[in-house]
């Protein structure tokens, strides 16, 4: 496991948001029962409260396919789930939604981005991977509130190597892909495939961490100054 001691380090050093704002943060809701998903949201949380806080998480539908392919659709899939938090748990004041996706190479689902039926969605973040050729794999994710406000952040990105990337391309999750090439069980509720790819140095959840907080950016930000 990758140590986080440096995102720890970093909010310790950090100006304490209002009581006001930390309120807000006590009560969030995940929509993923994702291990690594929980483990990135409750690390977030505690780098603002300075102590643990339980997030309540549930399983909100993605309205995209178990592969999100392309920015359109992996951001469509984290904003679903953020929305569908907050409607699933009536006492959150927050709702966290992260979708993990593929872009670039052949991995694309055609040159119209996200699919159908998921909503305002659509007008969201595009693009794909550099222009090398290969697949990329990074996350979305989305923060809303019940007045409707977004935060929206994207972890880092990096490449998919070939013997993965075929697989993808051929219809597989790159969670079922690497399981397969690493004869490993269920890799993106641990280390993810950047855990494995690195050996632990950086793990699924290390890269959603800071993901997570620049999400919160509409809510912890200070009040400007002399504008």
């Amino acid at each position: 496991m990758a140590d986080t001691r440096p995102v720890a380090a970093l909010a310790g050093t950090h100006e304490p948001p209002p009581e006001s704002v930390l309120a807000v943060m006590r009560h969030v809701a995940l929509g993923s029962t994702s291990p690594a998903k929980v483990r990135a949201v409750e690390t977030a949380l505690r780098c603002v409260h300075g102590r643990f806080v339980a997030v309540t998480h549930v399983e909100a539908p993605s309205g995209v396919p178990a592969q999100p392919l392309g920015d359109k659709e992996t951001y469509a899939g984290a904003l679903n789930r953020a929305r569908g938090a907050l409607a699933l748990v009536p006492g959150a004041q927050l709702g966290v939604g992260i979708e993990a996706g593929v872009s670039g190479g052949e991995a694309e689902r055609g040159a119209g981005g996200a699919q159908a039926g998921v909503g305002d969605a659509q007008a969201g973040p595009g693009g794909s991977g550099p222009a090398r050729g290969g697949q990329y794999t990074s996350a979305w994710v989305v923060v809303t509130d019940r007045a409707g406000r977004l935060g929206t952040a994207r972890s880092a990105t990096f490449e998919v190597p070939a013997f993965l990337a075929e697989r993808v391309s051929s219809g597989q999750e790159l969670g079922t892909a690497l399981d397969a090439a690493y004869g490993l069980e269920r890799a993106k509720d641990g280390p993810g495939a950047a855990g494995v790819l690195t050996r632990g140095l950086v793990s699924r959840s290390d890269l959603y961490v800071q993901a997570v907080l620049l999400a919160l950016t509409p809510w912890l930000a200070p009040e400007p100054r002399g504008v």
